[in-house]
């Protein structure tokens, strides 16, 4: 298996041979999703498969193309007048689909909406905590934040800009101590109803049955060119094997992740397959606080993840090149830190952690647990990409070093809730950034956990380093970005000889297609439309 890379060694493909004829294409696209969106709401909840199907409809002052380097959008350019603003100009001569023009009071309406969004499961507020003014002049809107904001631009590609005449928002004032003339706020249910759901971006919703299928028509207005599509059909398919049966069936003619297994199956029915490096790394955390966490025994109420030494034997006890090549199939790359070169505040000479059992034996009898101990190694078991057979052979190389471990896997809802209230002493997860840039890594996973200031976010290992801390804090204040870049790489550096985390490796999306098709791998492995069009 060949994986070939972009110009930006991130979008993988790999085109599989094709063996039969497969269906006839229409102007119509039909995807097969594995999860559905949990709302039409593009400000409701902050999950990726609520971002990329807001995308169809929705559009921000930036964007984050398939390689999640930001681009302009409804904003054509922007620039840090002062450590304090920032000045985007914006587009002109852009409609909604209803045929009102976009201005700067739907820019000023949506990130006031944004806080405003009731029972928000995971909110967009960090995107525009930082803006406390807001000054138009024609076609440029200045923002004023609260101390330096390097990520601003990055942070509007998430925020979904809303008509605000459509809820009565005409002559929103903004105060970041709340907003005036909001008109009467939209419910998040609300946006399930075409007439509510109005945006500038190339469709248009036609119809939305919860638990079904989400139909969208092309935007006749759409000011950037024609969309591919005269209609899309989004249907949630969670079973893996059901989606792979609804594509060979002809039934929908895209799904995302196609289990590797059937691979062989997909490309002799006349399919294709095209696979890109995701920006999601897969990791292990452990419980490094002062009490023995649950799970663990046999160490004398002693808590061995506190000492770097029993976490940097665990790492260097797991060989990642035969995981990748044995349960992944080849589908995967050993990760080396928390994302993958070259995104942002990555390193090219990042290496994995070198299998070495010999050393990992000698670093465990130097801590102090020569005779080893027992952990359960916990993990989601429908979430990321065979994570649950992928913690069975990490148990297998930690039983061979005295370390004996058994696994409990189950379902992400039980797992996510379980990891939270801190059930687990050492756990396996997935973590894809964002942003697209080490800062997003290091302050979820590694940073000190303060939910005051949205620090350590995903933290629940209780691993703490005023250092990486003060890096990270220094990082989100610095505006130039080849400061800030130099800072994140220390910062790296810094957590990875601690093993604050220890990664295994990056997740290779795959996503199986009719003949007919091309698609363009998503380093944030979302799946939209507009990455699909027919063959040239």
């Amino acid at each position: 298996m060949k994986t070939r890379f972009s110009t930006l060694a991130l979008a993988a493909a790999l085109p599989l041979t094709m063996m039969a004829a497969a269906p006839a294409l229409s102007d119509d696209l039909r995807i097969g999703l594995s999860s559905e969106p949990s709302s039409m709401d593009p400000h409701f909840h902050n999950l990726g498969p609520n971002n990329a199907l807001r995308q169809h409809i929705f559009q921000s002052l930036t964007y984050s193309d398939e390689n999640m380097q930001i681009r302009p959008s409804l904003a054509t350019a922007w620039e840090a007048t002062t450590d304090t603003t920032w000045e985007f100009t914006l587009r002109d001569d852009v409609s909604f689909s209803n045929g009102d023009a976009f201005s700067a009071e739907d820019v000023i309406y949506s990130i006031c909406r944004v806080p405003m969004v009731e029972g928000s499961p995971s909110s967009f507020t960090s995107f525009v905590r930082d803006i406390v003014g807001v000054e138009v002049d024609g076609s440029t809107i200045t923002f004023t934040t609260d101390g330096p904001s390097p990520l601003l631009p990055t942070n509007m590609s998430s925020v979904a800009i809303l008509n605000a005449s459509v809820y009565g928002g005409e002559g929103v004032e903004f105060s970041a101590d709340g907003c005036a003339n909001m008109g009467d706020l939209p419910a998040s249910t609300d946006f399930s109803s075409p007439e509510t759901a109005i945006g500038t971006g190339p469709y248009t919703l036609e119809n939305f049955v919860p638990g079904d299928r989400i139909e969208l028509t092309r935007n006749a207005d759409y000011w950037d060119g024609t969309p591919s599509w005269d209609n899309v059909t989004l249907r949630p398919i969670a079973n893996p094997g059901a989606r792979v049966a609804a594509l060979l069936a002809g039934d929908v003619d895209v799904i995302e992740t196609p289990p590797i297994q059937d691979f062989d199956t997909i490309r002799e029915a006349g399919f294709q397959i095209d696979q890109g490096l995701s920006n999601r790394v897969i990791y292990l955390h452990m419980d490094s606080g002062e009490e023995v966490p649950p799970g663990v025994s046999g160490t004398d109420g002693v808590n061995p993840f506190a000492d770097v030494r029993v976490r940097e034997a665990i790492s260097k006890a797991i060989n990642r090149d035969a995981i990748v090549e044995r349960v992944m199939g080849g589908v995967a790359v050993p990760a080396g830190e928390l994302l993958p070169y070259p995104l942002f505040g990555t390193r090219e000479d990042a290496e994995p952690d070198v299998y070495d059992p010999e050393r990992s034996a000698e670093l465990l009898e130097e801590a102090g647990f020569g005779d080893g101990f027992e952990i359960t190694l916990s993990s989601p078991n429908d979430r990321y990409i065979n994570a649950e057979r992928v913690a069975q052979a990490v148990a297998q190389f930690l039983s061979r070093i005295g370390i004996r471990t058994g696994v409990d896997a189950m379902t992400a809802s039980t797992f996510f809730s379980s990891r939270n209230n801190q059930e687990f002493g050492m756990w396996l997860a997935g973590w894809g950034a964002a942003s697209g840039e080490m800062a997003n890594s290091l302050t979820a996973l590694v940073a000190t956990r303060d939910p005051d200031t949205g620090m350590g976010s995903t933290n629940r290992q209780r691993y703490s380093n005023p250092a990486i801390d003060a890096l990270v804090m220094e990082a989100r204040r610095t505006v130039d970005d080849d400061a800030r870049e130099e800072i994140l790489q220390r910062a790296s550096i810094m957590a990875m000889e601690d093993y604050a985390t220890v990664p295994l490796h990056f997740e290779v999306t795959p996503w199986a297609f009719a003949e007919g098709l091309e698609l363009t791998p998503r380093v944030d492995q979302y799946t939209i439309a507009m990455m699909v069009r027919p063959a040239e």
